[in-house]
């Protein structure tokens, strides 16, 4: 393999995994913690919804391990507009809000746009003209999520090479399941767990996303998120993955 498969989950603050996830004893701000010891990355959800203080970033740097990796989403206020072309002050705004300070815990930015998002040619090469390569002499990677059977086409493929970002590849029946390599790294989001399956996935499933996640990281860094889906058993399934690609 060429590049790392980093696992793990979506945030790490949701009620019912204590005392499934984590332990009944363990105090909530351990959280981040403890289950940066039992994943490899975790994609950071309450960025989408708010901006958060440099000190806030510094803080979960400082609570994960070396080698621990975060994924960020990118602010709503991004990507929820029907002109993408607009974006810049808010593009600026939130790569500069403080994510540098996750320092080199800081990996892909995840782009989610709305199931109602067409695929515009000009208007979405203008918003890739946007991100940045860098922030605080630190490099940017960039994965678009799009949820929009439109971008289902070459076109789009074309721009994301073009750019150097990665798509997202979303295992979920409601949304386009895009895999192309574009970029020098893999972004995927898994979101069929099942509550009656203690692993969300049954054993042979983990089998095939294992053997799914090496042949991303040949191509580079391989990142998968558990997301969604039976939400309660996520971390189960993480730990599944990870114990599987051993």
């Amino acid at each position: 393999m060429s590049g790392k498969i980093l696992i793990g989950i979506g945030g790490w603050t949701f009620e019912p995994w204590r005392g499934v996830f984590y332990p009944d004893d363990l105090t909530q701000k351990r959280e981040l913690e403890y289950a940066s010891r039992q994943l490899t990355s975790i994609e950071i959800n309450g960025t989408y919804y708010s901006s958060f203080k440099p000190a806030s970033w510094a803080k979960w740097r400082d609570e994960t391990p070396d080698g621990f990796v975060f994924a960020v989403k990118a602010s709503r206020f991004c990507t929820n507009r029907k002109v993408l072309a607009d974006a810049g002050e808010s593009v600026q705004r939130f790569v500069t809000q403080g994510l540098v300070e996750l320092k080199d815990r800081l990996g892909p930015i995840n782009w989610q746009f709305m199931g109602t998002k067409k695929f515009d040619p000009v208007d979405f090469e203008a918003f890739l003209k946007l991100l940045p390569r860098e922030v605080g002499k630190l490099p940017l990677r960039h994965a678009l999520e799009v949820r929009h059977d439109s971008f289902k086409d070459e076109r789009f493929y074309d721009l994301a090479r073009k750019y150097k970002a990665a798509i997202v590849y979303a295992h979920d029946k409601d949304f386009p399941e895009i895999d192309e390599p574009t970029a020098d790294f893999t972004y995927a989001r898994l979101m069929q767990s099942e509550e009656k399956v203690k692993t969300g996935y049954k054993p042979a499933d983990i089998d095939a996303w294992a053997k799914r996640a090496r042949g991303w990281a040949k191509k580079g860094d391989a990142f998968v998120y558990f997301i969604s889906g039976a939400k309660v058993r996520n971390p189960a399934a993480a730990q599944a993955l990870i114990r599987k690609i051993g």
